[in-house]
């Protein structure tokens, strides 16, 4: 009976190496030797339990996604209002630098397989979905006890916050903007749909 357990903790390992290694080389460059010597097995091992390595890059993206999301609702969760809920939902999807920073850019890495993989498709809507209902839910608090008045819907509103999140954060990646600028924007786009100057970025 230990060997599932001994298999489950195997892929967990190979999940962390691969992640450490598409954080740092990008998934253009990195190699099927490069994640075996950060998991300190061979090439070999690896391919035993990920035949096609595009399956481990899935998985990483899944515990990536996951994570990312478990760490939002546990920011968003701990505000107490509409106001303070929409401000922990802007913040906590800003690129700050250190974990952040490195699970966006591993994410961001790792878009392409969503793109060609049927798994990584439902694993990204899924993604989406579940950061979306967070401003949905939160759009939808401040509209009935009155602290927002939404320029559109809800749903609509919350899913334009997110592709706002991922165009400032790629600029954030790149350089071309700070994070704080980031969620100054987002702040201000905040303030504008909802009316609410509570939001204002110098609040």
């Amino acid at each position: 009976m230990s060997r599932p357990k001994n298999q489950e903790a195997r892929r967990s390992q190979l999940i962390t190496a691969a992640a450490k290694q598409l954080r740092e080389s990008g998934a253009a460059r990195v190699k099927l030797r490069d994640i075996a010597q950060e998991a300190e097995v061979t090439p070999a091992s690896v391919l035993y339990y990920y035949p096609d390595v595009q399956d481990l890059f899935v998985e990483v993206f899944a515990r990536g996604a996951n994570r990312y999301c478990a760490e939002r609702e546990r920011r968003i969760g701990e505000a107490e209002g509409a106001v303070a809920r929409l401000r922990a939902c802007v913040a906590s999807g800003v690129v700050w630098p250190g974990t952040a920073e490195e699970t966006s850019r591993l994410l961001y890495e790792l878009f392409p397989v969503a793109l060609r993989d049927e798994t990584a498709h439902s694993i990204q809507r899924d993604f989406f979905d579940r950061q979306a209902a967070l401003y949905e839910e939160t759009l939808e608090q401040g509209a009935h006890t009155g602290e927002f008045t939404l320029a559109v819907p809800a749903p609509q509103l919350a899913r334009t916050f997110l592709a706002l999140e991922d165009g400032y954060a790629m600029e954030v990646l790149v350089g071309g903007i700070t994070a704080e600028e980031e969620e100054r924007r987002l702040l201000t786009f905040a303030q504008v749909v909802t009316g609410n100057e509570g939001l204002s970025p110098s609040a």
